[in-house]
């Protein structure tokens, strides 16, 4: 299955049918009063959020989705027949935006749930509404209303409590695949994840968290180099952000430069990213002597002026993962629990995220109207052809999502 986690589509909802024209003609009533049916309404578009899709595939193959008309009104009083709704499966995580406005229309975050996005017209009268004592015979009706009609932006994002970033071959897969059930792609090679892998941890049988892995960034990401900028977007919905560092680089890089430049990105990408709570793993700490660790990890934090938690870990050996993941379970709790009993609370951490998410939008829109220039200039210059897509750079990409 492809993995696609954006779509622009276009939806139709149906026109109410037309009111009747009508009069009763039957035997011994050769002039029998109006009896023109309305019309019946117009079928709306609704999109439900179902587990059993994972992503936004489908849209990207069929844009046009349209619902059905309502049917005329016919003689002896007979309304038509409303149009069916049409009803469109989703992923759970979905936002839709309509494109035009830019307008937050739904964030469909639960299983079932589900929202209008275009409503079906109304039916139109038929003559025998409009029959009164001073107008017995009217030939007046009126004819049904259109359905909406609107272009969707469809943006999925994962729901995870914590999110993995680093550089690519930091160990977030081998990190992901020692604390949970997933099983995502892990070589001695970057840009081995090309797509967000989602993993329970599960501690207790009451105590489990989501943890989602996204490619890694490089550095100038946020202007649009590598694989990551596309997916930091899934990182909004997050409490948590882990940042993994690899402490002994293949190529004998410094470990708090690695460290800085994901940082710098983070920050380029959107402040309200930067902000998030976020604590620093030092994984590989196998390939460090012990006697050499404690000084190694000082420093690192020296040189980032670091004040959150840091750990060391050996993701492929499960060194420390277990304590990574209490203290992660732990935080999680006391901020569900601080959520429910402080209101004040709960509305900062909406707003972070509200804000986190138009940042993203905003970053991913620049980065999306940078490329379309880009590939103008290269149709004017004839180094591009019209059949060339950008957005499409991905959809060979498979998805897998474990629990």
């Amino acid at each position: 299955m492809k993995f696609v986690d954006e779509a622009v589509i276009h939806v139709e909802a149906g026109s109410g049918g037309n009111g009747c024209l009508s009069f009763r003609r039957e035997k011994f009533e050769p002039m029998g009063g109006p009896d023109g049916g309305n019309g019946g309404r117009g079928g709306g578009i609704i999109l439900r959020a179902d587990s059993a899709v994972n992503t936004l595939v489908d849209f990207r193959y069929t844009r046009r989705h349209r619902a059905q008309r309502g049917e005329g009104g016919r003689g002896g009083n007979c309304t038509g027949k409303s149009g069916e709704d049409l009803w469109l499966s989703v992923p759970i995580g979905t936002t839709i935006i309509d494109e035009n406005t830019e307008e937050v229309l739904a964030d469909l975050v639960e299983e079932g749930q589900e929202v209008v996005v275009a409503k079906g017209g109304l039916g139109g009268a038929g003559n025998a509404v409009f029959k009164s004592s001073t107008n017995r015979a009217p030939r007046k009706t009126t004819n049904g209303t259109e359905g909406e009609v609107r272009e969707l932006r469809l943006e999925l994002k994962v729901l995870a409590d914590v999110g993995l970033l680093g550089l690519p071959n930091a160990g977030k897969s081998t990190f992901i695949r020692a604390v949970s059930a997933a099983k995502p792609k892990v070589a001695d090679y970057p840009f081995t994840t090309l797509i967000p892998n989602l993993g329970v941890v599960a501690l207790s049988r009451h105590q489990q968290f989501v943890i989602a892995d996204i490619p890694g960034l490089i550095e100038g990401a946020a202007e649009g180099a590598g694989l990551g900028i596309r997916f930091l977007k899934h990182l909004a919905r997050t409490r948590l952000l882990l940042h993994l560092v690899d402490v002994a680089p293949i190529d004998g890089s410094d470990p708090a430069d690695s460290a800085r430049a994901i940082i710098n990105e983070l920050e380029k990408f959107s402040s309200a990213l930067a902000g998030q709570e976020r604590w620093l793993v030092l994984n590989k700490i196998d390939l460090v002597a012990e006697e050499e660790r404690e000084e190694l990890r000082d420093r690192i934090v020296s040189e980032l002026n670091w004040q959150g938690p840091v750990f060391m870990v050996s993701a492929i050996s499960r060194q420390g993962s277990d304590t990574v993941c209490q203290e992660i379970m732990q935080y999680i709790e006391e901020c569900a629990l601080r959520s429910e009993e402080d209101s004040e609370f709960a509305e900062q951490e909406e707003k972070h995220r509200v804000a986190l998410e138009e940042e993203a939008r905003a970053k991913m829109r620049e980065l999306a109207e940078q490329r379309a220039l880009k590939k103008e200039q290269r149709k004017q210059s004839g180094q591009d052809s019209d059949d060339d897509d950008d957005d499409d750079e991905f959809d060979d990409v498979e998805v897998f999502y474990v629990e």
